[in-house]
């Protein structure tokens, strides 16, 4: 029951870190109605928060590489980029002078 449980929160939970009071409450719940200890809750709650961590930092480098792609379609320079130009163009500007 535990493990079906755990799979469910874990799916449903997602990218959503849950807050130390949302925590506190989902443990009280679970302890009054799956009757198990309060270590047993807590192990259960740490899981699903690093389950959760986990799924945040794979979110961000995902909305990461969009804006990425987004600002290469637009033809926006990185600021890498921008450097090298930069760079260019001082070297140039000594040259010609």
């Amino acid at each position: 029951m535990i493990e079906l449980l755990e799979k469910s929160i874990l799916t449903a939970v997602g990218a959503i870190t849950l807050t130390q009071k949302k925590t506190e409450e989902l443990l009280k719940e679970m302890r009054e109605k799956l009757n198990i200890s309060e270590e047993e809750g807590k192990a259960f709650l740490k899981k699903i928060q690093e389950a959760a961590a986990q799924n945040q930092e794979k979110l961000q480098e995902q909305a990461r590489e969009e804006v990425k792609k987004a600002c290469e379609r637009m033809g926006v320079v990185t600021a890498e980029e921008f450097d090298k130009l930069k760079k260019k163009v001082a070297l140039l500007e000594r040259k010609l002078k």
